[in-house]
């Protein structure tokens, strides 16, 4: 039997498109004399298409566009993702379903089984869980003695070897295995987070030795929204090697002879900050096409965080669709608006330079009277960065540009980023990569052009906000090394305060740190979407409350160990000047 790996990328709610989609891939597996095609998970609505699945009239679109598929599909067997309703009077509404397609007819239905509500899924919100397999459900296919066994996404990620705490009582492969499926099946829609195929492989190998059937993996590839699909989809032989891996981060079509065939193609995927590169790219890519724009502007500062969103937003959509803005103030140095020019030049973007001076001296004359008597303080530096995040939305506004913003998973965090200034915009491009990794992306930016792509004193100077006399980050935060590494524990691990400083920060960094993290949600709630590259991103992923006041109780002679028993009740230290 051969089978064709059908990995696309669908425009969420676009049926026609992915009708067309998916009718176009079908014909390109018949060109290659195959007797199936498999598609993603949900392929036909587009994942994940969140309420659009409450509107009545959408659920009944989709319906419509499968038998229009299935009225075209003839000569081979086509496995399509999509919506169907639940006829039960009790129960969700709705079946997250793969349809068999033959003979011009829709042959067979089956139902995903486990529903993920965690992280970035709210599947039980929508969906009803599908009744385990039988030996009734396998799907007769040609070469398969008693057939193949299917399953979607989540039902192939409930491995007990693997798996540290199962959310699921029953293993669907496990079930389908002693149904007698001669092959395993597995549409997918598994978003990106980095090196997660490496675990995926394992994962997958660890299910099919247990079960001793070959695994055919299909997953979605592209961006929506905040998440990035990799594709990476993959066949595996009965013992679990991988015989056929498709390309990561864009469509294609991997055919492969199942189950006695050999070898088929196999591609090489990224790893590291390199597939976080290739999601970042693909995520602005489409996110920017499906939204319906075209180009897109930012703000140039001189430093790494715009010049590394630059080099992204030139490489997803050439450097012609991209527009870079210079803003200096009385305090920015001479060399930011030169970095920021010879960034523009190395990559042939287009470049403008709007001083803000004579603004914000408007600003401040215009609130010399109310403040009377009052010093200086982050006031008046935030002024400069919400003049300039309203200059960039005038750009956006005239021209017709998506305003991306430039602050990173480290800034985001720790809240040290001004509402309705630096976080102006419609895409956070890096919003989710910490700094320390924005240093690497931007060393693999350089190595990648073979030049000095983003200047060399862009990446070597003292990152700094530049809205006060000589002011750099680390006035306010510690080394982002050290951030970085508190951060990563606190939000990707979850672990308390009292187990990071176990493992050797100091006590103070650490409780101020969490402070700055809770206390800066509401910023977060405000701001532009992310693209996900981390395990654990803000946003949909991490549904924190705003309005609470948790502190965790930190003993005392744990606290002691910074300098003092009141940081075990306050845990409170300075504010971020940048807010």
């Amino acid at each position: 039997m051969r089978i064709a790996l059908a990995q696309t990328n669908p425009i969420v709610g676009d049926l026609s498109h992915n009708c067309r989609q998916i009718l176009d891939f079908t014909r390109r597996a018949q060109a290659q004399q195959a007797h199936v095609v498999v598609f993603p998970e949900l392929c036909l609505v587009g994942y994940p298409p969140k309420d659009l699945l409450l509107k009545s009239q959408f659920i009944n679109d989709n319906l419509r566009a499968l038998h229009i598929i299935a009225s075209h599909v003839h000569g081979i067997t086509a496995m399509v993702g999509y919506a169907e309703r639940n006829p039960n009077p009790v129960g969700r509404p709705l079946y997250n379903a793969v349809a068999i397609l033959r003979d011009g007819q829709v042959v067979a239905r089956h139902f995903k089984t486990l529903l993920p509500t965690y992280d970035v899924f709210d599947e039980s919100r929508y969906f009803e869980p599908g009744p385990p397999p039988e030996r009734t459900n396998l799907v007769k296919l040609e070469g398969l003695h008693h057939g193949a066994g299917l399953s979607i996404c989540e039902d192939l990620w409930n491995d007990q070897r693997l798996i540290g705490r199962r959310l699921y009582h029953d293993n669907p492969i496990t079930t389908l295995h002693q149904a007698g499926a001669d092959l395993l099946i597995n549409i997918s829609a598994s978003p990106f987070v980095v090196d997660k195929h490496d675990f995926r492989l394992k994962l997958f190998a660890s299910q099919v030795q247990q079960v001793g059937k070959p695994l055919v993996y299909v997953n979605q590839v592209g961006g929506n929204d905040e998440l990035v699909f990799d594709g990476n989809s993959v066949v595996l032989d009965a013992t679990g090697k991988v015989i056929a891996q498709a390309k990561g981060f864009e469509e294609d079509l991997l055919v492969v002879d199942l189950p006695a065939g050999g070898a088929g193609r196999i591609e090489a995927y990224s790893r590291g900050v390199q597939s976080i590169y290739d999601a970042l790219v693909l995520g602005l890519r489409d996110y920017v096409r499906k939204c319906g724009f075209k180009t897109v502007v930012l703000g140039l500062s001189g430093g790494i965080d715009s010049a590394v969103t630059a080099a992204i937003a030139a490489d997803a959509l050439g450097s012609d669709k991209v527009t870079g803005v210079g803003m200096p103030s009385r305090f920015s140095s001479g060399h930011s608006v030169a970095d920021a020019r010879a960034l523009a030049e190395n990559m042939g973007i287009a470049f403008s330079v709007v001083p803000i001076g004579a603004v914000h001296d408007a600003y401040e004359a215009t609130l010399a009277s109310p403040f009377t008597g009052l010093r200086p303080d982050t006031t008046e530096e935030n002024l400069q960065a919400r003049i300039r995040g309203a200059l960039l939305m005038a750009f956006s506004n005239k021209f017709g540009h998506l305003l991306l913003t430039t602050g990173n998973k480290s800034e985001v965090a720790t809240g040290y980023c001004t509402l309705y200034g630096d976080m102006c915009g419609g895409l956070a491009v890096i919003s989710d990569v910490p700094k320390t990794v924005v240093y690497q992306l931007a060393e693999l930016i350089n190595q990648r052009a073979g030049r000095e792509l983003i200047p060399r004193s862009t990446i070597s100077k003292p990152p700094s906000a530049e809205l006060r006399p000589n002011q750099t980050d680390q006035d306010s935060l510690p080394p982002y090394d050290v951030l970085d590494a508190i951060l990563y524990r606190y939000v990707e691990e979850d672990k308390g305060v009292a187990q990071i400083i176990a493992e050797g920060f100091d006590p103070a960094t650490v409780l101020r740190i969490v402070k700055l993290i809770d206390r800066s949600e509401y910023k977060r709630r405000q701001a532009a979407p992310g693209i996900k590259v981390t395990s654990r991103a803000f946003g949909s992923g991490r549904r924190m409350p705003i309005a609470q006041n948790y502190r965790e109780v930190i003993p005392k002679d744990t606290a002691a160990a910074g300098g003092g028993d009141e940081l075990a009740q306050s845990g409170w230290g300075d504010e971020p000047s940048k807010d």
